[in-house]
């Protein structure tokens, strides 16, 4: 185990997989007595969604990464010696290749079971540019293990240094002795000929403060990557959160729709209900005189036939 074979191994895997497997690599290389690897493994940054799907394009389609970077180092050319129409056909190719890309990159996220966001999608897109835009750039993508997107400001600009954030994998001494296989020890620095004490202590003045240098820079890497990690979750959170808040305004104007027609119904039903009493009042009203009415037929049905009796009596019939 060396410090390439897990940087190549930790950059490939999921950010939300790499501090677990970053640790147990740790943990190996002290088991093997490395504390120097261990302590190189665990200075390795954690990549943001970005640059990981970045780095699994490389290792996926390096033929077509190789296409684009070359791609760029032609438009900066054309851009001094090709006519305007040569020129658009070329930006019409980095378009598409940048689009294809991608969306390829998108891809191989999905199959993963990890699919980013349009926002990482986005950061993903514009590194690509980067490395189209900067030769600086396009080699750092090339070597698949960036920690965070790459910025681009447009064709032919230099990509900010600040935004250049890589693994460089520095050489170490060698890690076990043949005899013990204890870690070696490095070789202390050889006073150099003719250098005097006060050139020595100058060269390893120079030397520590190189060292912090590098250590500033790792831990620069890692706080950019985990703010880029946060602003991409907070876009997400934001995205989800307006998500809601529109089917919330949906759900709230559905409400009031039916809560009006729910009104509309009311207003409709006792109008009706005031129409049912009324028709039982003038039916109560009816029927009481038409038993008045019958009644004063049977009356006079009676006095009829009391008539008609009493001339069938005087007439002898």
């Amino acid at each position: 185990m060396d410090l390439d074979e897990v940087a190549d191994e930790l950059y490939e895997v999921p950010p939300e997989e790499f501090v677990a497997l970053r640790t147990t690599r740790q943990d190996e290389a002290k088991a093997e007595g490395d504390k120097a690897l261990a302590k190189e493994i665990g200075a390795l940054p954690k990549p943001s969604a970005a640059a990981w799907a970045c780095n699994l394009l490389v290792r996926e389609h390096r033929e077509e990464i190789e296409n684009l970077v070359e791609l760029g180092d032609l438009l900066r050319e054309a851009q001094e010696n090709l006519a305007g129409d040569q020129l658009r056909a070329l930006d019409v190719q980095r378009r598409q290749l940048v689009t294809a890309l991608t969306r390829q990159a998108r891809g191989l996220a999905a199959a993963r079971e990890h699919p980013v966001s349009a926002g990482v999608a986005t950061q993903v897109e514009e590194t690509l540019r980067a490395a189209m835009a900067d030769p600086d750039a396009g080699r750092a993508l090339l070597t698949g293990r960036l920690t965070s997107p790459m910025s681009y400001s447009g064709l032919g600009t230099t990509v900010s240094k600040p935004d250049l954030r890589l693994v460089h994998p520095a050489p170490r001494p060698e890690r076990t002795t043949e005899r013990t296989g204890k870690p070696a020890r490095s070789p202390a620095p050889e006073k150099q000929a003719g250098e005097s004490a006060a050139d020595r202590r100058a060269r390893e003045q120079e030397e520590r403060r190189r060292a912090a240098e590098e250590r500033r820079l790792r831990e620069l890497a890692e706080a950019h990557a985990a703010e880029e990690e946060a602003a991409a979750a907070a876009d997400e959170a934001a995205a989800v959160l307006e998500e809601h808040r529109q089917k919330t305004e949906e759900l709230a104007g559905r409400r009031s729709e039916l809560q009006a027609r729910v009104d509309e119904l009311a207003d409709q039903l006792a109008e009706a209900e005031r129409e049912v009493a009324d028709a039982a009042a003038a039916l109560k009203r009816e029927e009481r005189r038409r038993a008045a009415a019958e009644r004063e037929a049977a009356d006079a049905a009676e006095a009829r036939d009391r008539a008609a009796a009493h001339v069938a009596s005087l007439s002898g019939d």
